[in-house]
């Protein structure tokens, strides 16, 4: 009697974290896309951590991204956010949500490139505006019109964001599903050193 050689299957995640091999994923979209939540969510399954760019801005600089809005404006905010990301990039894997404006800023773009792949959650104008029109933390929607100014947002912003390695659809569905989606995309990719 032969021995047969029996191998698992390999788990979704288990495929996509060795096609990522040690590069970063990194999310970038519009607020309300699902960044935080579906990248937490990507990061559990593919087992490698989790982090937010807004988050960790707050905790270096010890005050909300209202307040450095306001007290510095979207300048000033932008140069720490490039130098936050450029530091979390080093060193993979990691799965890394964005602010909306993050992939925008040309020098921060090509540090994204440098250090991972990059992948848009693309949403429609409806599905963003029902996530973030409940809560008033957005300091570039405190105008007149916010739903306006995100329409104008998504205006200016997908035609850059569309330069992300990855494009995966946000939409009215459970996380779950998104999740398997991006972790799919992220199996197909070529794996690099």
């Amino acid at each position: 009697m032969s021995e047969t050689n029996l191998s698992l299957p390999q788990s979704l995640g288990e495929k996509a974290r060795a096609a990522l091999g040690r590069r970063n994923i990194v999310f970038v979209g519009l607020m309300g896309a699902g960044k935080s939540a579906i990248g937490r969510s990507v990061a559990q399954q593919l087992r490698i951590p989790f982090v937010d760019t807004d988050d960790e801005i707050e905790r270096v600089s010890r005050m909300t991204i209202s307040e450095l809005f306001a007290s510095y404006g979207e300048e000033e905010f932008r140069a720490l956010e490039t130098r936050v990301i450029k530091r979390l990039l080093r060193g993979g894997p990691k799965v890394v949500s964005t602010g909306g404006g993050a992939f925008v800023n040309e020098n921060t773009r090509r540090h994204i490139k440098r250090g991972g792949v990059s992948l848009w959650l693309k949403a429609d104008l409806e599905v963003l505006w029902e996530r973030v029109n409940k809560r008033d933390h957005r300091p570039l929607l405190k105008t007149e019109n916010p739903k306006a100014t995100l329409a104008a947002l998504m205006e200016k912003r997908y035609p850059i964001y569309c330069d992300a390695d990855i494009t995966i659809e946000s939409r009215d569905v459970r996380k779950d599903i998104i999740a398997t989606e991006v972790l799919e995309a992220i199996a197909s990719l070529t794996k690099k050193a």
